[in-house]
């Protein structure tokens, strides 16, 4: 499984050490560092079943700079939102796991994290 995180997090810092106890098989992306593309975006959102916007941190700067609240959460605003994802990291919600079903998680919480644990590790 891999693993999006912002290691100043305390969300992400507790997934992992969840993830280190029960001694899962994990890859660490720091996606402020390796930041993930449009594409990879779209993967993500895929596995994760959500929108662009269910994943934003409208509360960030950058949001607020851009306005993010105030952007259609519709379809046809789908793109303008990955896009603001892949050139504002930092409005990803975090920590982000991927699991071997093809599935992923936002998982924010002990619950989500062994959610993902039971999915399987890839």
């Amino acid at each position: 499984m891999e693993v999006w995180i912002n290691p100043a997090c305390s969300k992400c810092r507790g997934a992992l050490s969840l993830l280190d106890a029960e001694g899962a098989d994990y890859t660490v992306r720091r996606y402020l560092e390796d930041v993930p593309g449009k594409d990879e975006i779209r993967a993500v959102l895929k596995r994760l079943d959500l929108e662009p916007w269910d994943i934003t941190r409208t509360q960030e700067t950058a949001a607020k700079e851009l306005g993010l609240k105030e952007w259609p959460r519709e379809a046809g605003a789908r793109e303008r939102w990955i896009t603001a994802l892949a050139e504002h990291p930092r409005l990803i919600q975090r920590p982000i796991i991927t699991a071997a079903d093809g599935t992923a998680l936002v998982a924010r919480t002990e619950e989500a994290v062994r959610a993902a644990l039971a999915r399987g590790t890839s």
